[in-house]
């Protein structure tokens, strides 16, 4: 059993929905206080009501060093300091390369890619005084493992995050904070929702374990992360993808 991790202060952005929302309600069920950071700040509360007395909601624009800055002062007034930054807000709209705007290309990099960096930078001073400092990112199989048409400016912002990671972690020794990522497969969420039963066995179809992932399981990663049993543990990622990365071919699931 990992130690308790019960009054630590906890910022998870992206967290009114989907795999945020997940990371957050595994936290807040195990004593943590969390604050439930979204661009929707109804939905941010609506999230934290649901997560009880110890979460908290806040509004953020990750992309924006003001909007970050505030969320970390939030953090600091509200929960008392940072001890957990999960930097999970991300965009992922489908569109091919021949057919992608520019500017659509910069919106997913400004949320996914510069975000985690405000995020991190804004959350630091905060951190360095907390004596079990954590960030966690969510990165993705797609960009650091795999490719998906449409999803080429997604999975090079994901690729990014492990990048910025990788030296991110070295900086931030010093001060004993850790950072590691998450990195999810298939993950039923909302995003799902309308695909169809045909559309999500065919996707259950290519992983080992012939299920698609839940949010439980990517915030229970998170949580290990988090701990102080992974106080060792720094540059690292956890793939949680139920062995999807794995067969060389789809014959071999059936080898």
């Amino acid at each position: 059993m990992l130690t308790s991790i019960a009054g630590r202060a906890v910022i998870v952005t992206g967290a009114s929905k989907g795999i945020g929302k997940g990371i957050a309600r595994v936290f807040a069920r195990h004593g943590a206080r969390v604050l439930v950071v979204a661009r929707d700040l109804q939905q941010a509360q609506a999230c934290a009501g649901e997560l009880g007395a110890n979460a908290r909601a806040c509004t953020a624009d990750v992309g924006d060093w003001q909007a970050c800055q505030a969320m970390a002062q939030t953090a600091v007034d509200t929960l008392g300091g940072i001890d957990i930054l999960c930097a999970n807000a991300g965009i992922f709209p489908q569109t091919r390369i021949e057919a992608m705007d520019p500017a659509e290309w910069d919106s997913i990099m400004t949320t996914n890619l510069r975000g985690a960096f405000l995020c991190v930078k804004a959350c630091l001073p905060a951190m360095k005084q907390s004596p079990q400092g954590r960030v966690i990112l969510t990165s993705s199989i797609t960009g650091p493992i795999t490719g998906y048409p449409g999803w080429s400016h997604y999975g090079a912002s994901k690729a990014g995050q492990i990048g910025f990671m990788r030296t991110a972690c070295i900086e931030l020794a010093r001060y004993g904070i850790t950072v590691n990522a998450v990195v999810p497969g298939n993950i039923a969420t909302e995003g799902l929702d309308g695909l169809g039963k045909e559309y999500l066995d065919t996707m259950a179809a290519s992983i080992p374990l012939k299920r698609l992932g839940s949010v439980d399981d990517v915030g229970n990663a998170a949580l290990f992360f988090a701990s102080r049993e992974a106080a060792y543990i720094t540059g690292q990622t956890i793939v949680i993808d139920g062995g999807q990365t794995q067969p060389e071919t789809l014959e071999a699931l059936n080898a």
